[in-house]
C-alpha cells in the first residue's frame, strides 16, 4: 500500500516559495514585532477625528500602510500552515500572527468609532475639503450605513481584542480535520489496500472510475467522520451562538440581516439564488443522477457515486505542468497583461500542489499586498483538477489586477461577486476544450468536466447555503444545533433535492461535516451568485466578442469600487431580478440534454 507522505518528502517544487514574503523565518519574526511596534502611528490620532479632514486622512493612511504589512505577515503564517498544520512551527507562529491581528483590530477599532460618532454631513465636507478622501468614500459611507448596528467604542474595542478566540471554532475545526483525524485503507476493484485521508477521498476517490474504490472509500472515510460528529456539532454550534449573540447585541433581526450587510445584498437576492436553484435545477441534476447509473450500469445511485466519471476509458489524465498550458492558452482570450499573472504563477511556484500529510484540504487563493498570489491545490493528475485550479487563477488574476488599478480599502469586491471570476475561468477553459475537437467523444467529455463546475457551485455549495439558512433560522429560535440536527437537516435537503434517483444514506448525512464554509459568514452560496454571472458573462463573450471582454477586464481592475450589482451591471448582467438565474439553469438542462443524446 501506497503511504501518505510528509511536507518533508515531498518534491520542493510542488510547493510554493513562501520567501518571496519574507526571504527568512528570522525576517518575518522581526517584522511581526515591529507590526506591533508601530502601532502608535495609527493611535496617534485616536480621539482627534473630529479636528478636520486632514488628521482623517493622516490617519486612513497610516492604517493603510500597517494593515498592508499586517496581512503580510499573517499570510505567510497562514501560508505555512496550509500546507503542514501538522508542524508544531507553524501551529505557534499563526497563533502569534492571529495574536497581533487581534492586538491590532483593537487598537483600531476607534476609527469606526469616531466616524460614526461625526456629526451628520461631516464625512461629506471633509471629503470637499481633503479630495484625497475621495479614495475612501464608499468605505466611509458604508461605514456610515451600520451606525444603528454599532455598539460603543469601548464596546467594540473589547470585542476586536477577543478576535483570536471568537475565530477559534473554525481553527478546531481544521486542527481535527487535518491534524487528527485518520482513516482506514479502503480496498480497490482488485482488492488492494489503498491509504485514505481527508484530501485522497475529497481530490481523488470521489471521482474514481473504479466503484468498488469510491464506496469503500467513502464508507472508509465515513466511518472516521461518524467518530467525530459530536465534537464538530459542538464546535458549528458554538460558531452559531456567536453568531446569534452579535447579531442580537447589534440590534439585527437576524443573523442572517447581519451576515448580508457587508455583502451589499438583500435577502430578496439571497433567497432567490437559494429557493430558484433548489426548485428548478433539481428536476435536471435528477435526469443527470439517472444517466450516470444507467451508462455506468450501476445497480443503485448512491451518494458516493455522483461524481464518477461518465466515461471512464476516456478520462485522461493530466499532469500539473500539461493543466498549466492548458489553462494558459485557455485563458489567452484575457489579453497579454492578464496573461502575464497565469505564466507568473505556474512558472514562479506560486502554487502548493503537492500532496501531504496535514496539508490542508480543498483549494483556495490568497493574494497579498505588494507580493503575489498564492495558490493551494492538492494535484491529482485529473482534469478535475484542471479546472479547479484554472478556478483558482481567476481569483489571482481578479485580485492583482484589482490591487494594481486600487488602493488596499478598495481592493477587495463583496462576497457576493467574489466567486464570478474564477468560475469564469472554468468556463472559459471549457470552451477552450470544446473548440479544439469536433470529436463527439471528446465533446461529451468535456460537457462532463464543465457539469462538474456546476454541480461543484449550483449543487454543493448551494446546498450548503440551504443548510446554513435553515441552521441561522433555528438558531434563532434558540434551537440547539446538536450532530443529530445537523445530520436530520442535511439528510432532509439532500432527499428534497434528489429525489428517489440517490440513496441517501447516513453517510451521505455526514456531508456538513466536509467543508470549511460554514464557519465563513455567508459564503456558500455566493459560488452559486457567481456563477450565474459569469455563466450570463462567458455568454456575452461567445455573442460579441472583444467589447464583452474589455467589459470584463473593466470589472476586475474595479476590484471593490463598486457594488456587486454595479459591478455586474458593468459587465452587462442584471442581478437584481431573477431571469438570470432561469437563464443558467437553462444551460445546465441544455448541457445535460446534450450529453444525454451523445450516450444514445
Amino acid at each position: 500500500m501506497s503511504k501518505i507522505l510528509t511536507r518533508a518528502e515531498v518534491n520542493v517544487e510542488t510547493t510554493w516559495n513562501l520567501n518571496d514574503i519574507f526571504e527568512t523565518r528570522e525576517a518575518w519574526e522581526a517584522e511581526l514585532i515591529a507590526v506591533e511596534k508601530d502601532i502608535p502611528a495609527v493611535t496617534q490620532y485616536e480621539s482627534r477625528l473630529s479636528e478636520g479632514a486632514h488628521i482623517l486622512l493622516a490617519c486612513l493612511k497610516a492604517q493603510e500602510e500597517l494593515q498592508g504589512r499586517l496581512q503580510r505577515v499573517g499570510a505567510y503564517a497562514h501560508l505555512h500552515q496550509s500546507g503542514d498544520s501538522i508542524n508544531p512551527e507553524n501551529q505557534k507562529n499563526a497563533a502569534k500572527a492571529r495574536d497581533l491581528s487581534s492586538i491590532v483590530s483593537s487598537a483600531f477599532s476607534f476609527i469606526k468609532s469616531e466616524v460614526i460618532a461625526l456629526p451628520e454631513g461631516t464625512i461629506e465636507q471633509y471629503i470637499k475639503e481633503q479630495p484625497e478622501l475621495q479614495v475612501w468614500e464608499r468605505s466611509l459611507n458604508l461605514l456610515l450605513q451600520t451606525k444603528p448596528h454599532r455598539l460603543s467604542a469601548e464596546t467594540e474595542k473589547v470585542l476586536a481584542s477577543f478576535g483570536e478566540v471568537l475565530g477559534a471554532p473554525y481553527r478546531i475545526y481544521e486542527r481535527s480535520k487535518l491534524a487528527d483525524m485518520t482513516f482506514k485503507p479502503a480496498l480497490d476493484g482488485q482488492g488492494k489496500e489503498v491509504p485514505v485521508s481527508f484530501a485522497l477521498y475529497e481530490n481523488k476517490y470521489v471521482e474514481s472510475a473504479d466503484t468498488d474504490l469510491r464506496r469503500n472509500a467513502f464508507k472508509a472515510f465515513s466511518d472516521t467522520l461518524h467518530k467525530y460528529k459530536n465534537t464538530f456539532a459542538e464546535t458549528y454550534g458554538t460558531e452559531v451562538k456567536r453568531q446569534v449573540i452579535e447579531s442580537r447585541l447589534r440590534r439585527y433581526n437576524s443573523v442572517t440581516e447581519m451576515l448580508l450587510e457587508p455583502q451589499q445584498v438583500t435577502e430578496d437576492m439571497y433567497n432567490n439564488i437559494l429557493n430558484i436553484l433548489q426548485e428548478e435545477l433539481a428536476p435536471h441534476m435528477r435526469k443527470y443522477a439517472a444517466l450516470k447509473k444507467r451508462v455506468l450500469q450501476l445497480d443503485q445511485m448512491t451518494f458516493a457515486d455522483l461524481k464518477a466519471p461518465l466515461d471512464p476509458d476516456f478520462n485522461p489524465a493530466i499532469s500539473f505542468q500539461e493543466a498549466g498550458q492548458l489553462i494558459k492558452e485557455a485563458l489567452s482570450i484575457l489579453g497579454p497583461e492578464y496573461g502575464e499573472i497565469v505564466s507568473d504563477a505556474f512558472k514562479n511556484r506560486w502554487v502548493d500542489y503537492a500532496d501531504n500529510a496535514g496539508k490542508r484540504t480543498g483549494a483556495f487563493c490568497m493574494s497579498i499586498p505588494e507580493v503575489h498570489s498564492y495558490i493551494l491545490i492538492s494535484w491529482a493528475d485529473s482534469m478535475r483538477g484542471a479546472f479547479t485550479m484554472a478556478h483558482e487563477v481567476g481569483h489571482a488574476g481578479h485580485l492583482m489586477l484589482a490591487s494594481k488599478y486600487q488602493r488596499l480599502v478598495n481592493s477587495r469586491p463583496s462576497l457576493y461577486f467574489i466567486e464570478a471570476p474564477s468560475t469564469m475561468n472554468e468556463l472559459l477553459l471549457a470552451n477552450h476544450l470544446l473548440a479544439r475537437s469536433d470529436d463527439p467523444r471528446m465533446r461529451r467529455w468535456v460537457i462532463s468536466q464543465l457539469l462538474g463546475t456546476y454541480f461543484h457551485n449550483y449543487v454543493t455549495h448551494l446546498l450548503e447555503g440551504e443548510l446554513q439558512r435553515r441552521v441561522y433560522d433555528l438558531a434563532m429560535q434558540n434551537e440547539p444545533i446538536t450532530a443529530v440536527k445537523l445530520c436530520d437537516l442535511k439528510g432532509n435537503i439532500l432527499s428534497s433535492f434528489w429525489g428517489e434517483d440517490v440513496v441517501i444514506d447516513e453517510d451521505a448525512k455526514l456531508t456538513w461535516m466536509r467543508q470549511p464554509h460554514y464557519y465563513m459568514s455567508l459564503y456558500p452560496y455566493t459560488y452559486a451568485a457567481g456563477l450565474t454571472a459569469s455563466t450570463a458573462v462567458a455568454q456575452l463573450i461567445r455573442e460579441e466578442g472583444q467589447p464583452a471582454v474589455d467589459r470584463w477586464l473593466d470589472v476586475l481592475k474595479a476590484g471593490g469600487s463598486m457594488s456587486p450589482l454595479e459591478l455586474m451591471n458593468l459587465a452587462g448582467v442584471d442581478m437584481s431580478k431573477p431571469d438570470a438565474i432561469r437563464s443558467a439553469v437553462a444551460y445546465v438542462g441544455s448541457l445535460i440534454d446534450e450529453l444525454e443524446s451523445l450516450y444514445e
